[in-house]
């Protein structure tokens, strides 16, 4: 069967069903049949597009339902085949199998792979790591940090025990930035951090401003803190100074966010000259600086952090979630001055008691041995390798993105409206974030974000043929066979 050019073709009975439904039924009735084996290859969805007369969205849909019930599966460069008997049997119940078995009372159930979307580029995370054997160190440094497991399960110092602290210094410091160990402090994540950063610089009814296409969760914490949060024009190069010393002079706002190094969502890195310049400004107003270094580990040779510019004016916040990996939640806060640290160590205390000990511990393990370089290279790679293939399918001469993110700002052509190129993307199980949820102020870009980390490369590969199908055909055309 393999080695016919067209292996397989289906009958697509006419039916209420929709197509692609009735493309994945055909998969599980010839797999029951006998038609259809473990490891045969499906033919290319194009071609099977071709045979049928369907269109090439109603066939990718069609594949990826079958894969969700787990009948077969892509492999990166080979195509598409037929699962091993034991998963897809699985999803072929016979009429005498209808009983489930259930786990007993009180015992949990096993906990397997969850079914999963066609890919979910809606979550901005890292690519994960495949390599077996940069996993099997990374599995030595957890099995390191279980050898203390009593003592990393107490309450541990405030702010990081000291080895937690160096750890931090000596990562920002691949960043050039020289961090005291009386200014860092070790947080729960990003977003404790910045909530913490806030609301020590600013209160209830107070002005803060920030890119006009900022991180969500900005938007969230200005809201529970009351604060009035202005967003910034941007160009090529980030903030526009001119508009931040405007503000400066008719608003007096208190602080400026920034994300300058692949701003989330534009991949925007601000240049030196453009730093400098929001400092220069900054200081002249006396406008503190949050600095989310969240993507600065990624580049390679980039321009300093702001932080380094001007360390008695930034607070600067470089969490290891967008670096290392989503679940890893640590992040190291630097101060710009000593007497700062007692207002954010009161937030910090309110709100989230400590970082976890045994994540800080994992952390600083990884730093010391040179296991978190590793994952920062493996990483890279990755994200350069789907970068390279998004430029290659998309047909716009512009994602607004760099070889360095695992992101994409994706501006719609003018016949498409954001919200109708998300919705049709949806209806193909492919999630986007459209540009209403950064805009800060002002009306939102006819644009969406792409996050092309976290699932299988293959996956993601899938998932950018089918946007680059969709932005290939005019709206009209493309929703009618969704």
């Amino acid at each position: 069967m393999q080695s016919s050019p067209h292996p397989w073709l289906p009958l697509i009975r006419t039916s209420e069903k929709p197509r692609y439904l009735a493309i994945a039924d055909v998969i599980a009735e010839e797999l029951r049949q006998g038609r259809l084996a473990p490891g045969d290859r499906l033919p290319p969805q194009r071609t099977l597009a071709d045979a049928l007369e369907l269109d090439f969205t109603t066939i990718a849909r069609g594949y990826s339902e079958a894969q969700r019930r787990g009948l077969i599966e892509s492999r990166v460069g080979n195509g598409t085949f037929v699962r091993d008997l034991p998963a897809a049997s699985a999803a072929l119940p016979e009429p005498a199998q209808a009983e489930r078995t259930v786990p007993a009372p009180c015992q949990p159930a096993a906990r397997g792979p969850r079914p999963r979307r066609t890919a979910d580029l809606s979550m901005n995370l890292p690519p994960e790591i495949e390599d077996p054997a940069l996993l099997a160190r990374m599995r030595q440094g957890l099995a390191e940090i279980a050898e203390d497991l009593v003592g990393v399960l107490r309450y541990q110092e405030f702010g990081g025990a000291p080895e937690d602290r160096q750890a931090g210094a000596d990562w920002l410091a691949r960043r050039g930035l020289i961090a005291p160990l009386d200014r860092l402090l070790v947080c729960p994540g990003t977003h404790s951090a910045l909530l913490a950063v806030l609301g020590s610089v600013a209160k209830a009814g107070d002005v803060v401003c920030a890119e006009a296409l900022a991180y969500p969760g900005l938007r969230g914490l200005a809201a529970q803190l009351g604060l009035e949060l202005v967003g910034l024009p941007l160009d090529a190069d980030g903030i526009r100074p001119d508009a931040f010393a405007g503000l400066c002079r008719t608003r007096a706002p208190k602080a400026l966010y920034c994300n300058p190094t692949l701003n989330n969502p534009t991949t925007i890195t601000s240049s030196l000259d453009r730093r400098t310049a929001l400092i220069d400004i900054a200081r002249r107003h006396n406008v503190a600086i949050i600095e989310d270094d969240a993507y600065g580990a990624l580049p390679v040779g980039g321009p300093p952090p702001l932080a380094a510019l001007a360390p008695d004016l930034v607070f600067h916040i470089a969490g290891l979630a967008k670096s290392l990996g989503a679940g890893l939640r640590i992040a190291y806060l630097v101060a710009p001055e000593a007497r700062r640290m007692w207002q954010l160590s009161a937030y910090l205390r309110a709100t989230t008691v400590m970082a976890s000990p045994l994540t800080a511990a994992l952390a600083t393990r990884w730093i010391a041995d040179g296991t978190a370089d590793a994952m920062l290279d493996a990483i890279r790679a990755e994200a350069a390798a789907r970068q390279s293939y998004a430029r290659r399918v998309l047909p716009v001469t512009d994602t607004g993105s760099k070889p360095e993110a695992f992101h994409l700002w994706l501006p719609l052509p003018p016949d498409w409206s954001r919200s109708g190129f998300a919705a049709t993307l949806r209806a193909s199980d492919i999630g986007l974030v459209v540009s209403d949820a950064f805009a800060v102020s002002g009306p939102p870009p006819e644009a969406v974000r792409v996050c092309l980390g976290g699932g299988a490369a293959a996956d993601i590969r899938s998932a950018l043929d089918k946007i680059a199908h969709t932005l290939s055909q005019p709206p009209e055309f493309a929703s009618a066979f969704l």
